[in-house]
């Protein structure tokens, strides 16, 4: 279905609801750039949300791949997107500070929501990190970048990147082309040491 070793499958590719939450390609890319994956990696998402992201953790990695989302509509769109792309991973329905304390350890964890307990989430997860393992938390709210922030400098993570990206996307209109913007994202990365 995806024959290329770059992330970022175009969205459209993707089984999709109004529902359920898809972090778009662009920042799908660059938020797995940051994880520096290897083949044979494990990795963790926390809010799976459509499974894109779990997808591509899954081609890039050829490793262990966990997905945890609360939301039942969510876990059901991850399983079909796997399927879709002929991967698997292990998709766990529960809050992620329930879930996280019983998987294994990983190579990266990516986080996509923590339902307002960020820095509980953001702690459990960099618990489940190896050494050298890489975190990345992506996020439009400000509130959530700030908690982030000060759970990485508690918890002394190194190599902190803090990226925000603004994308902007060519629509045709009856006159031509115009941008249109979509919301920031701010996509923070760190190793731990």
């Amino acid at each position: 279905m995806w024959d290329y070793r770059t992330p970022g499958i175009p969205d459209e590719l993707f089984e999709r609801t109004e529902e359920v939450p898809i972090t778009k390609e662009d920042i799908r890319a660059i938020a797995i750039s940051k994880l520096r994956l290897r083949e044979g990696h494990s990795a963790i998402d926390v809010g799976c949300g459509s499974g894109s992201i779990t997808v591509e953790l899954c081609l890039q990695t050829k490793g262990s791949v966990y997905a945890i989302d609360f939301d039942q509509k969510a876990i059901e769109l991850t399983r079909k997107n796997l399927q879709k792309f002929g991967v698997k991973a292990e998709i766990i329905l529960g809050m992620a500070q329930d879930v996280l304390p019983k998987l294994p350890q990983a190579d990266a964890v990516i986080i996509g929501g923590t339902w307002g307990d960020t820095r509980q989430v953001i702690e459990l997860a960099v618990g489940k990190l190896k050494k050298g393992g890489r975190i990345v938390i992506d996020t439009i709210l400000i509130e959530t970048m700030y908690q982030a922030l000060a759970s990485i400098n508690e918890l002394k993570l190194t190599e902190v990147d803090i990226t925000q990206i603004t994308i902007s996307k060519a629509r045709k209109v009856t006159t031509g082309t115009m941008m249109l913007a979509r919301n920031p994202v701010m996509i923070i990365s760190a190793t731990k040491p």
